[in-house]
């Protein structure tokens, strides 16, 4: 975690209680193995707790107590923070305490009874099945866009995060058996299905994918210079196709991996499956789609049921 130099002006921690920001950070990233994107925002969380610590003269972070945490997290509210986002903060907070009790260095945790106001629940944005088939309906004309639409359909095909889309390599996928090898959050693995089309799009890149890649190169989405796409550039890709298309909205990744969820729920209405796919450690994350479904069926009720339309 960077700190303020002691000559930056302002108030700063003790030198131990910076040290220990830095060993939680080595800690999730060796031990826990999170990914470069969770650990930028426990960074900028808890950089957020230092600072409004430091302004306190809370030097050491066994000063902190479940009052402290309570006004921590007020504050956040009152510069504007949501429910979500204070909810995530705390976590990362209550995960550091955690980890400095273990070390033995604070004797409680002082964020564990802290709660967060109630976030706002928003529901996924998707694309329907027509926007979906125009956004994929495209040809590509060239190696880069042959790329772009091979990975497009394996989003939507999968149900794969960004991350887990970056992070895959050539031996990942297997073509003959139609299924891909994801390393998901926290590390762990699943096997996903990978659809036909998806697949006719991927065996076509893998083709053209040789003349592009450098020879070393593992990563199974490459870009002009020949190494790994990162995500950036994934997402830049998918927001001009999507404007190619004609398509109205902005298009993200998560958008894909979200239609793929709902588009699924709507034929199999088996949630388990679903949740299997999309790798949710819990169903509750996996129900969001369900409103999703509702919606859509309340709206069919109230265009197609005699006694549900409205008089005009």
């Amino acid at each position: 975690m960077r700190s303020r130099a002691p000559g930056d002006g302002g108030p700063t921690m003790s030198p131990q209680a910076l040290q220990w920001l830095t060993r939680f950070e080595r800690f999730l990233s060796t031990e826990r193995r999170l990914s470069p994107h969770t650990l930028h925002a426990y960074r900028h969380d808890l950089a957020a707790l230092r600072d409004w610590s430091a302004r306190r003269s809370l030097h050491e972070w066994t000063s902190l107590d479940h009052q402290h945490i309570r006004s921590f997290a007020a504050q956040s509210h009152a510069r504007g923070l949501q429910g979500r986002s204070i909810q995530r903060r705390l976590a990362a907070v209550r995960s550091f305490l955690k980890f400095l009790l273990r070390e033995g260095h604070v004797r409680h945790n002082a964020a564990l009874e802290v709660r967060a106001p109630k976030a706002i629940k928003r529901l996924p944005v998707t694309l329907d099945v027509d926007q979906m088939a125009q956004l994929l309906a495209r040809k590509p004309a060239d190696t880069l866009q042959m790329r772009d639409l091979a990975l497009m359909e394996l989003f939507y095909s999968s149900g794969l995060r960004l991350s887990e889309l970056t992070g895959l390599s050539v031996r990942d996928l297997d073509i003959k058996s139609a299924q891909v090898r994801v390393l998901g959050k926290g590390s762990k693995e699943r096997i996903v299905p990978v659809g036909s089309i998806a697949l006719k799009a991927l065996s076509a890149w893998l083709s053209a994918r040789q003349a592009l890649a450098a020879a070393d190169e593992e990563s199974l989405f490459v870009g002009r210079n020949g190494t790994a796409l990162g995500a950036r550039a994934v997402q830049l890709r998918v927001a001009a196709m999507a404007r190619a298309a004609g398509l109205p909205q902005h298009l993200h990744p998560h958008m894909l991996r979200h239609s793929f969820a709902t588009h699924l729920l709507e034929s199999s209405r088996d949630l388990r499956g679903v949740q299997e796919l999309l790798g949710h450690a819990n169903i509750s994350t996996t129900q969001v789609y369900t409103h999703l479904d509702f919606q859509h069926l309340a709206r069919t009720y109230d265009q197609a049921h005699p006694r549900a339309k409205r008089r005009r």
